[in-house]
This record gives structure tokens, C-alpha cells and sequence, in this order.
């Protein structure tokens, strides 16, 4: 689990394709301090597994899932990434839940000036978003944890502050670039234990259940 709080920008340094599988490699410095083998890191916004270890620097792979449904699959040599170790449970909580599994990408559709905030509009690609995304609530993207702003039938906005453009991706990104959206994985489970047994089709649960009489005498409660 992550909480949304970018520790540093890396870089690719190399990056291995095989079909839609890839291998990055990527350069980093605040994060390799204790980072081992094994440990999750979130790479604009993707829970990532480090399997080695070098020279300033690891290596993560990317399967074909992920490769399909995030921008990694756009990244290049050079390209600057997001990057976040593991949360620790004696650690501040600064952001909010996050946990590396992306719900689908956007586009930014303009970026504009608000005194000295910087508002983003973000265009997603799968209109089932917007049922999670709620003025006040929390988003990440990239990697990055931020709050709702505004939304519309095909957009939403966010707000950001100065020092969070220069501490991650978002220094480069323009608009019509593609970025990674998960929403707040609170707002997914309560919708699924709402639809759960309602016979929803993105639930798998069964037929509509009812309480009468005859099922709450069943069930000792009359």
C-alpha cells in the first residue's frame, strides 16, 4: 500500500520489450536506501516488484495486464517517472489509501493557471470512473495524491500546488499526454458490497435477494 506521496522523480535508463511485456530499468537515488528485492515500489502510480538491484538504480517487470491498461507502455529511454516505496505502518499517513492498482488511464485535456495553483483537467478513457470520482474526494495520478475539484460528464479538474508540479512528473507533462487514474479504493468497496447480490454484472453476484417473513423466520429473527 501507498499513500500518494511521490519520494522521487527516477528515470528510465533501459527499457527490455518482448510483445507487450516489458523490463524497466530505472534510475533512482532517495529511494535505494532501503529498498531490497522484493519490495513494491510505485512507479507512476503502478505497484511494481524491484527483482534487482544496481548502480543506482532497479528493475521491474511489467506484464502484459499492466502494459495494456496504464502509460507505462509509452515510456521511453530518458522518460521521468513517479516513484514510492511501501508505506511503513509507523510512518505518517499524508495522503490517502493508495494501492498501485490503476482503474484506467486519462488524457489531460488543458492545464491552466489559478493564482498560484495549477488546475489540471483530466478527460478519462472509461466513463465508470466518474461514479468514484466526487468533488472533495481523493484521486491519484501518476502516482500522485490529489483532491477532486470539479467534475463534468466527461472531465474533472484538480488543483495543485506549486511545490508538488516540481517535485514530480507533472513538471513535464502537457496537455493531450496520457496519465494513470486510480480512484479511492474506498469508494470501490462500498459500491461493490452495495451491488453484491444484486444480480450486477460487474459484481458476479446472484439474484436479487428479498427479506419476507418466511426468510427472517429462517433465520431466527421472527
Amino acid at each position: 500500500m501507498f499513500t500518494g506521496l511521490v519520494e522521487e522523480v527516477g528515470q528510465i535508463r533501459r527499457i527490455g520489450r518482448k510483445g507487450e511485456a516489458m523490463v524497466l530499468n530505472i534510475g533512482a537515488s532517495a529511494i535505494m536506501d532501503d529498498l531490497k528485492i522484493g519490495d513494491s515500489v510505485s512507479v507512476n502510480g503502478v505497484c511494481l516488484t524491484a527483482t534487482t538491484l544496481e548502480g543506482g538504480g532497479f528493475t521491474a517487470d511489467v506484464m502484459p495486464e499492466t502494459y495494456r491498461h496504464t502509460n507505462l507502455s509509452q515510456l521511453q529511454s530518458g522518460s521521468k517517472v513517479n516513484l514510492e516505496r511501501a508505506m511503513q505502518s509507523g510512518g505518517r499517513f499524508g495522503g490517502h489509501i493508495v494501492q498501485g492498482h490503476v482503474d484506467g488511464t486519462g488524457v489531460i485535456g488543458s492545464i491552466t493557471r489559478d493564482q498560484n495553483a495549477v488546475v489540471f483537467e483530466i478527460k478519462p478513457d472509461d466513463h465508470q470512473m466518474f461514479k468514484y470520482l466526487i468533488p472533495k474526494g481523493s484521486v491519484t495520478l501518476d502516482g500522485i495524491s490529489l483532491t477532486v475539484v470539479q467534475t463534468t460528464q466527461t472531465s474533472f479538474t484538480v488543483s495543485i500546488i506549486p511545490h508538488t508540479i516540481g517535485e514530480t512528473v507533472l513538471q513535464v507533462k502537457k496537455p493531450g499526454d496520457t496519465i494513470n487514474i486510480e480512484c479511492d479504493i474506498l469508494g470501490k468497496y462500498v459500491d461493490h458490497l452495495l451491488q453484491y447480490g444484486k444480480g450486477h454484472p460487474e459484481t458476479g453476484g446472484g439474484k436479487p435477494k428479498s427479506i419476507s417473513e418466511e426468510f427472517l423466520a429462517n433465520h431466527g429473527f421472527a
